[in-house]
């Protein structure tokens, strides 16, 4: 029987970072993750540069049933301190998009990183082995984990959501929570690209490659990100940011032209331009293969602007503001990159993240109901719940 003052499952942002802090503080701690490496989401995330953080975090960008669960953990290990501890390791980054900080070479960097520091905090990390088993022993807990038998003053569970089960994730995590009498919201795939029926699928998968930079709404999230077709459906940032707000049936608007009026835009070239064809005037802003594919789907025939009625260009400017699709699905936790929903907030404490009237368990990350929009939020996320955690166990 093997005694650790902490056992973290899951090897992953957020059971790392608890590991490395809980570590520093003199506890001895115990890393278990059955997948064969360690941070596999990490090294796979950002097209395999990672979006470690983003320097405009702050509660707004995340979805819970509480949304003031995070305020704490957020407060207290901020991007800028994760910043720091990246630049004493030397990995430089780059900033893509404004707050959005990736790694200048890849995402290894921030695994080597995390690794190092829970070997410097005397931390052990054991991979390819799956917990079989955990309960209460005591004012303690106990574990079975491959042939081992497991004594343990804490237990952390942050083994993640049910996204990109190739990655290893599966619902260890919730089946444990319920285990001991822990609710779980309903989980659904987010931050995933959008399906189409098989009429549509032939038309946008003509156009796969391209992207625009549009404005979206669906439900209560508006959105100003690019927008990518596929040859399954629709994806790019802003359909990834839309749904986390999609529900089955809802549609989903797109203006392809964010920064324009169109109608007062089309109006004046009439007037100073009237001989310009309206195929001419889109294309200023639309690929043309796109212009195409718009004007059959909302049934355009190219004119010159002068023939154009008030009431056409009005009628012109509400299709391209307001244009609507209704998603067959998404392509569900194969893709998906989080998961909405978790263990409810509720029996966590906010300050330890122990389970209230189990302190010797506790759960941080991506397994609890905090998922973060796109853009480096979730780790961001990982990094605070796992050093708040690793410094109360």
């Amino acid at each position: 029987m093997k005694t650790y003052d902490v056992v973290v499952i899951g090897a992953g942002a957020a059971g790392l970072m608890c590991a490395l802090t809980a570590g520093y503080r003199g506890r001895r701690v115990r890393v278990i993750d059955h997948a064969n490496k360690a941070g596999k989401k990490i090294l796979m995330s950002g097209g395999g540069r990672c979006n470690f953080t983003n320097l405009a975090t702050a509660p707004k960008h995340f979805f819970s049933r509480n949304p003031h669960f995070a305020i704490s953990a957020l407060k207290r290990y901020t991007p800028q301190d994760f910043v720091e501890l990246v630049e004493r390791h030397g990995i430089d980054y780059v900033e893509k998009a404004p707050g959005q900080l990736f790694c200048a070479e890849s995402a290894k960097e921030i695994v080597a990183m995390l690794l190092t520091e829970c070997e410097w905090a005397g931390v052990e990390v054991t991979l390819s082995t799956a917990v079989d088993e955990v309960e209460r022993h005591g004012e303690g807990m106990r574990l079975v984990a491959g042939s081992e038998r497991i004594e343990a003053g804490a237990v952390v569970v942050a083994t993640g959501g049910l996204s990109i089960p190739t990655l290893g994730a599966t619902g260890f995590g919730y089946e444990l929570a319920r285990r001991f009498g822990l609710a779980v919201t309903s989980t659904q795939a987010a931050l995933v690209p959008f399906t189409v029926t098989s009429q549509w699928k032939a038309e946008l998968g003509a156009l796969a490659g391209l992207s625009s930079d549009v404005a979206i709404r669906c439900g209560d999230g508006h959105y100003r990100e690019p927008l990518l077709f596929t040859h399954r459906g629709l994806s790019g940032p802003g359909m990834l940011q839309a749904s986390s707000h999609w529900m089955p049936g809802a549609p989903v608007q797109v203006d392809w032209f964010p920064d324009i009026d169109v109608a007062a835009n089309l109006a004046d070239q009439r007037q100073n331009a009237p001989r310009r064809m309206l195929s001419g005037w889109l294309n200023d802003t639309l690929p043309k293969r796109l212009v195409q594919a718009l004007m059959r789907w909302l049934e355009w025939d190219d004119r010159a602007l002068a023939t154009l009625s008030n009431r056409e260009i009005e009628a012109l400017a509400t299709g391209l503001e307001q244009w609507q699709f209704k998603p067959a699905g998404t392509e569900g936790w194969r893709t998906a990159e989080v998961t909405l929903g978790g263990i409810e907030t509720g029996a966590v404490s906010s300050k330890t993240f122990a389970v209230r009237d189990l302190p010797q368990l506790y759960f941080i990350g991506e397994v609890l109901d905090v998922t973060g929009q796109l853009g480096g939020f979730n780790f961001q996320w990982a990094w605070a719940s796992g050093v708040a955690c690793g410094q109360a166990v």
